[in-house]
């Protein structure tokens, strides 16, 4: 039934200002459901990487250890004692003539610094996608609110060039504004719940890491890891 509150009158009574605002929102809500899912499906697979630690500090030897974990190249466990052990390697293969590093720092404040440098650096990564989630939350709404507008505007236009305000010379371009009102909307809530769901869990994960980088630490600088507790 053809109706003037329905999406396809909206697109084919629609002047080119009404497309522009339709296709922002739609392009807004696929990009938002892709980030959406890729995001919680790599946050899935770092959790499974979890129980790897286990496997790693129970390996009879540091490079063994490094070999417990799976999918290295995307593995943050492994870059962070990866980097960490090439740090260490890097402060103590300094040359009597090359001083300049070990005079500066010592080697526990090397390898603190290292260990956070490579956490930051994983940290950032999990930012990927956010700030856009962050912007469509904010100003979907407001490009839904623009089409509200110019759909009243067009009510209104109808009613003037009409001299009356018959219910089926308004009800399309009130359709429209309506439509807008709820596919900005529709766009704005998965952006801010999907955004703040993945803040958390990246704060979560980055915690772990930051644990991970302090038994690291005391690895390299005591020789032996933190245990819980203590």
């Amino acid at each position: 039934m053809n109706t003037p509150f329905g999406l396809a009158n909206l697109w084919l009574e629609g002047d080119t200002i009404t497309r522009f605002v339709a296709l922002a929102l739609l392009f807004c809500s696929i990009v938002t459901w892709v980030i959406l899912l890729s995001r919680f499906w790599d946050l899935r697979n770092l959790r499974k990487l979890k129980p790897e630690l286990d496997q790693f500090w129970h390996a009879t030897s540091y490079e063994q250890g490094l070999q417990t974990f799976t999918n290295q190249a995307s593995n943050p466990y492994y870059q962070i004692a990866k980097a960490a052990s090439g740090a260490s390697i890097h402060h103590q293969s300094q040359s009597s003539s090359r001083r300049e590093l070990l005079q500066t720092l010592n080697y526990s404040e090397w390898m603190a610094r290292s260990l956070k440098s490579s956490i930051d650096g994983v940290a950032a990564s999990l930012q990927k996608g956010l700030t856009f989630l962050g912007s469509t939350g904010a100003t979907a709404p407001f490009i839904g609110l623009f089409g509200t507008v110019w759909g009243i505007y067009h009510a209104l236009i109808s009613i003037s060039s009409s001299g009356s305000a018959q219910i089926d010379q308004v009800a399309g371009p009130i359709g429209e504004a309506l439509i807008m009102t709820a596919l900005g909307l529709a766009v704005a809530i998965p952006a801010v719940l999907g955004f703040n769901a993945i803040n958390r869990a990246n704060k979560l994960f980055v915690a772990d890491l930051n644990r991970f980088g302090n038994d690291l630490l005391a690895y390299f600088v005591t020789g032996a890891r933190v245990k819980s507790g203590e």
